[in-house]
């Protein structure tokens, strides 16, 4: 599916409320207390009132309210709005994991997947979740990455980490360090440089990106002493993306990579696995990245942090992360309606049709 609206409409904004034990309504909260997001966007929670009212009470915040809503097309453009996933009564555990939150956490997911599925809404923001509590025969995913690609029937994404300096991607994601090698494939690795170059383009408006690919092995296997996954691997897939006119460059040793300062000058950066992507991403953005899934045919982002269950009720939680994965959203959502109608009028002037959903 693809979505459209009209450029002078107000983007709007659903927001999955995440594990309720956890700090996800205390970040929601402080960032929708930001006026200046209502100058811009439409915002609804699917959530729980009473939940809500919960972590404002346990958080001394006494100048916010919810406006209640039945339904996400009912949404007042000018206030925080709330739909009820849940009306019954609902134990807060602070800090805890509880089979109830997790229940909720994908009761709300779900709920959002169905109005951007109808485009009830634009974007979806989701706040953390815990991976262990949520599953279920609903979710039976690593995390909401994979659960999006597969709502969204998607198989080329990537999972690509955001900050004021870096764009991070990561080939093999959330599965064991141990499967790591066997995971890598030439083929995987060409299709996530695809995904990259297509969403550096459409979501973030960089005509020609330089994407910069790691190396599996320490010193990029130091010309075969160390590993030739380099060579039989990485290399043949840099030269496939290369030969069809992406600037894809490497494979590059990671710790000299990031410790020159390197990424400064690509536009994107290919990690082969999710700790080499993720440490160097986290050290320089703890509170404040964002998690962006790309190659989806929707716009889904999220604070890069956790659940941080021993900062929940403690009015201690930094809502800037969560306020940057709106602000992404709305600018990926405006750079796809640019990009799209700049496609479509070529495409159109040369008598054929564009497919937005390629990688």
């Amino acid at each position: 599916m693809e979505q459209s609206v009209d450029k002078e409409k107000r983007i709007r904004i659903g927001i999955t409320h995440g594990d309720v034990n956890s700090i996800s309504y205390e970040i929601i909260i402080k960032t929708l207390q930001d006026q200046r997001l209502m100058e811009l966007y439409t915002m609804v929670v699917y959530g729980s009132s009473k939940v809500a009212s919960y972590h404002r009470k346990a958080l001394n915040i006494n100048d916010f309210n919810f406006n209640l809503v039945k339904k996400a097309d009912q949404a007042h453009p000018r206030r925080p709005n709330i739909v009820n996933i849940h009306d019954e009564e609902i134990k807060i555990e602070l800090g805890k994991s509880t089979t109830i939150a997790g229940e909720l956490a994908l009761l709300s997911l779900e709920a959002a997947c169905e109005d951007l599925q109808k485009n009830i809404i634009d974007v979806v923001v989701t706040a953390p979740i815990n991976k262990k509590n949520i599953q279920s025969p609903g979710f039976a995913f690593p995390g909401h990455t994979e659960y999006f690609a597969r709502k969204f029937n998607t198989e080329n994404y990537l999972m690509l980490m955001i900050n004021k300096l870096l764009r991070i991607g990561v080939v093999t994601g959330h599965i064991p360090l141990s499967k790591v090698k066997e995971t890598l494939t030439e083929e995987l690795i060409f299709k996530k440089i695809q995904v990259m170059n297509h969403s550096l383009m459409r979501d973030f408006g960089i005509i020609k990106p330089r994407i910069a690919v790691l190396a599996l092995n320490p010193h990029a296997s130091d010309d075969g002493l160390i590993g030739d996954e380099e060579k039989t691997v990485i290399q043949p897939a840099i030269d496939k993306a290369y030969d069809q006119n992406i600037l894809a460059f490497g494979p590059y040793p990671a710790d000299g990579f990031f410790g020159a300062s390197s990424f400064n000058s690509f536009d994107g950066i290919l990690a082969m696995y999710h700790d080499q992507g993720m440490v160097p991403f986290k050290l320089m953005s703890f509170d404040e990245g964002v998690n962006f899934t790309a190659g989806l045919p929707v716009v889904r982002t999220s604070p890069a942090h956790g659940t941080a269950y021993d900062l929940a009720g403690k009015n201690e939680a930094s809502p800037e992360a969560f306020r940057n994965a709106m602000y992404l959203a709305g600018d990926i959502f405006m750079h796809r309606l640019e990009y799209d109608e700049l496609l479509a009028n070529r495409l159109n002037a040369a008598g054929t049709q564009p497919d937005n959903n390629r990688s």
